[in-house]
């Protein structure tokens, strides 16, 4: 018995793929004799005609894929400089950004008055502060 056309509008009806759709063999007289759209919306309702659960990506080859590439990155395989792998601009703008935020809490606290906020402020934008604990040296003094 050739339901081939029976399939492909089942497939149609249940809005699935043509691999999908499964025939109850016990119903399979019923099938037959379906020639409508309806009749197969039918025995679809019925029961007589399924769709198969949809078939999700296996990831085994994905996670086997990333064991290999995680191999061999450990310290001793770094190349290049340190320039190279962190741009200096980006780590200067980094390094910018976090003095700058300090200064803006210590000045909304009160800890600093605005002439001194003012003065810290170009000391960082001159770069003649090297991190946050010379900020904070230079924050003590500038409190005295």
């Amino acid at each position: 018995m050739n339901l081939r056309s029976k399939r492909r509008i089942a497939a149609s009806v249940m809005n699935v793929g043509v691999d999908r759709v499964k025939f109850d063999e016990e119903y399979s007289d019923l099938i037959q004799d379906a020639i409508t759209r309806s009749t197969i919306r039918g025995l679809v309702g019925f029961g007589a005609i399924k769709a198969s659960p949809k078939r999700g990506s296996s990831r085994g080859r994905f996670r086997s894929r990333s064991k290999r590439l995680r191999r061999g990155r450990g310290s001793g395989s770094i190349e290049g400089p340190k320039s190279a792998r962190s741009d200096q601009k980006d780590r200067w703008a980094a390094k910018v950004r976090a003095l700058r935020w300090r200064l803006k809490v210590a000045k909304e606290r009160g800890y600093l008055s605005r002439e001194s906020y003012r003065k810290l402020y170009k000391q960082v934008k001159g770069g003649q502060v090297r991190d946050v604990k010379h900020l904070l040296e230079l924050m003590k003094e500038a409190k005295k």
